[in-house]
């Protein structure tokens, strides 16, 4: 996989900080709008903006992030022709092992309030393109099975497959 050519693009934002909560009275009705959402609707807007450029432009684009809202996905599927979802299924218990950034752990803690699939839901993909199993499959085996899913689709020139 070495010989694919490749550019990482690394996004920060504020992620899973203490939600801003405004109380919008409407009659009967009280709803709790967060600054948490709006910050996660317009990062996944402007990386699929960017991933759209690159693509119009030949250059592949791997979008490694939770968007853990069906809507944002459905977006990027929408906005970019050569579209593939790729799901990590993965339980909870591994995903808080593998906690490479101190996430889950944050979240335990509580200074992280927005952490997807603890505080905020996590909704899976009803159609993806390709299910990768993240509690049984070494990494290896499946970044092989996105390549072969990628040339299967047409999205990846076959000999840089193998």
């Amino acid at each position: 996989m070495s010989h694919i050519p490749r550019l990482r693009l690394k996004a920060t934002r504020p992620r899973y900080g203490h939600l801003k909560k405004v109380v919008v009275n409407n009659a009967d009705q009280t709803s709790l709008m967060d600054s948490a959402l709006r910050e996660s609707e317009a990062f996944y807007r402007q990386m699929v903006y960017i991933g759209t450029l690159l693509t119009r432009h030949g250059v592949p684009v791997v979008f490694d992030a939770t968007a853990n809202r069906r809507r944002y996905r459905e977006h990027a599927r929408q906005q970019i022709s050569n579209f593939m979802e790729v799901y990590v299924e993965c339980p909870m218990d591994i995903c808080m092992v593998r906690d490479p950034k101190g996430i889950y752990r944050k979240a335990r803690e509580g200074a992280a309030d927005t952490v997807p699939g603890l505080q905020s839901a996590y909704e899976p993909p009803d159609h993806p393109d390709l299910i990768v199993d993240g509690s049984r499959e070494m990494p290896e085996t499946a970044a092989q099975r996105v390549l072969t899913k990628l040339a299967e689709k047409g999205y990846l020139h076959e000999n840089l497959v193998a």
